[in-house]
């Protein structure tokens, strides 16, 4: 795989990453058999972020690697002073690839005199200079159109599902832990070839963090199920539902998801015995001390991304990566 693509990149392209996710940054540069570009980036004294492109990348073709990870103001900073740098660096085009995008959940008003920040964020990047931009699992698809360059939206779907699949469970049922992620688990079900279950929850509260389950469609008692969704932050709600699917009779459960933010209490709530691990990919960094002796389960995310780079840059089709493995594009 290697070699193949180093034949097809062109002498114009470059691959740089920022600090939020170098490990993934470099693995991808094994895949596509390239060299990381040189890059240099940290603080001024009065805690400025401060970049320097220590290579001519006058005319080529920029692929960037920043998520918006944890702390999301500094790595989203980061991102925009570096696609500036490189635009007044006369790159030719700059790809921001960002496999976690950060404010993805403000991607609406929920009541009055708030902001709609994931609107703010894509016109911030486009702003910076950025010629497109790909990011994985996009909290709801339709941030897509909050971009007025192209935009890549992929998914962890078969990463995620071909390990579940591997494993052979016996007496699965996947479960969508919303309405809003029907269709996500309708997907798993028809690659995994087993039934779908939807619980509906309703949140409570002023800030909308106390959630409770109302109804569950679908037989659970005795199965183990696999909970699907795009990420988890403090853990609240999949700690909830795994145990509203142990009141209903199932075994401990799986979780599938695309991201894990894990921030606050989440590490303690997914300890609990009702879920039996929790399946994610590398879009952010997880540290051996946040995998919970095994029990976070972290896939890398490098192949698809490493495809989905090389397609882009030898003006091939992305959605055909997914339309081979029968997914409609995008999920």
């Amino acid at each position: 795989m290697s070699s193949l693509m180093t034949e097809q990149v062109r002498h114009d392209f470059r691959l740089f990453a920022g600090r939020a996710n170098p490990a993934l940054a470099k693995e991808i540069a094994a895949i596509l058999g390239v060299e990381m570009g040189k890059i240099s980036i940290g603080p001024f004294p009065n805690s400025e972020t401060r970049v320097q492109i220590e290579e001519s990348i006058r005319g080529t073709d920029i692929y960037l690697i920043q998520p918006t990870i944890e702390p999301a103001n500094e790595t989203l900073m980061e991102l925009l002073i570096t696609i500036d740098a490189m635009k007044r660096a006369s790159a030719r085009q700059i790809t921001a690839i960002i496999p976690y995008f950060g404010y993805a959940r403000q991607d609406h008003k929920t009541t009055g005199r708030e902001p709609i920040s994931a609107k703010l964020v894509a016109n911030l990047i486009t702003t910076a200079g950025a010629s497109r931009v790909m990011a994985i699992d996009l909290h709801v698809p339709q941030i897509q159109g909050f971009f007025d360059i192209p935009m890549d939206h992929l998914t962890a779907i078969t990463t995620l599902a071909n390990y579940f699949r591997e494993k052979q469970i016996d007496n699965g049922v996947v479960v969508a832990p919303d309405a809003g992620r029907a269709k996500l688990a309708e997907k798993y079900s028809q690659i995994l070839r087993l039934p779908l279950a939807i619980m509906h929850k309703r949140r409570n509260g002023p800030d909308g963090q106390e959630v409770k389950f109302v109804e569950l469609v679908g037989e659970v008692k005795g199965k183990t199920p696999i909970v699907i969704d795009d990420e988890i932050a403090t853990g609240g709600s999949i700690f909830q539902q795994a145990q509203a699917l142990a009141e209903a009779g199932a075994e401990p459960a799986y979780v599938s998801i695309s991201h894990a933010v894990l921030v606050g209490p989440a590490l303690e709530r997914l300890s609990h015995p009702s879920i039996r691990e929790v399946v994610t990919t590398n879009t952010i960094p997880i540290p051996a001390e946040k995998q919970l002796d095994g029990k976070i389960k972290v896939l890398s995310i490098a192949p698809l991304l490493a495809e989905a780079i090389l397609r882009v840059h030898q003006h091939r089709s992305v959605s055909q990566v997914f339309r081979d493995q029968h997914l409609d594009f995008a999920v």
